[in-house]
């Protein structure tokens, strides 16, 4: 009878290393998140004083349920993205490092609103927060452009990204603007753009349709050359 013959194994995708230094990142940025949460010691240590202590930190509760949801969803839509990454170009390393960055430093600004919520300092500490997350949409958003231009790419999962982040930066300018009036209307809306995201990533793994459409389409050309996808060699 006659053998099928083997499939020969893929070779590993380019951008893998990159992808796993930054599945690094993204884990220990949610990691140091717990850090900030502090058993405060009790002048006299009952178990209503403890209790009482415990709920007095309910700012750290909501910073960090907020910020590792938040750490999450960025590491959803990063691996969405890198699933249409052709290359480890120059561009990408750097645009990819650039996001990597504000990872890293989502941290700082969740031990800020923590300690400085409750206090009169909070649309400071607002502020602060929101501007962070604008400029991480940014760098989102320059990834994103910079994958798309290594190829021709359409599909409904490629156009919900395009949607979704041309809508994000101007939302948390929005955010960073209201934050001087009122922190916790600014911290709503990051909340709600966050629930946003969520919503979004869910919608980001493609079914077999969109794989065959999420790829790069090439011009119409003679059949000794349609074989060549139109990205950069």
């Amino acid at each position: 009878m006659p053998t099928e013959p083997e499939k020969s194994p893929e070779p590993p995708k380019e951008t893998a290393r990159i992808e796993a230094f930054s599945d690094g990142v993204f884990a220990i940025a949610i990691t140091l998140l717990i850090l900030e949460l502090k058993v405060q010691p009790l002048a006299k240590p009952t178990s209503s004083a403890l209790l009482k202590a415990l709920a007095r930190e309910w700012p750290s509760y909501f910073a960090l349920l907020t910020s590792f949801g938040s750490i999450l969803i960025m590491w959803v839509h990063h691996h969405a993205i890198f699933r249409l990454a052709r290359k480890a170009d120059a561009p990408l390393l750097f645009a990819n490092g650039f996001l990597l960055l504000m990872v890293t430093i989502v941290p700082y600004p969740t031990a800020v609103v923590a300690g400085y919520l409750t206090t009169p300092a909070a649309r400071a500490a607002a502020f602060f927060y929101c501007a962070i997350f604008f400029v991480l949409a940014l760098s989102f958003y320059v990834l994103l452009r910079v994958v798309l231009r290594q190829c021709t790419l359409s599909g409904p999962m490629v156009e919900r990204l395009r949607r979704g982040y041309r809508f994000g930066p101007p939302s948390y300018l929005i955010a960073t603007l209201v934050a001087p009036l009122s922190a916790w209307i600014a911290l709503g809306i990051c909340t709600l753009l966050w629930i946003y995201w969520g919503l979004m990533a869910a919608r980001l793994e493609p079914c077999d349709d969109d794989n065959a459409s999420a790829q790069p389409h090439a011009p119409d050309v003679p059949n000794s050359a349609a074989s060549s996808p139109n990205c950069d060699s």
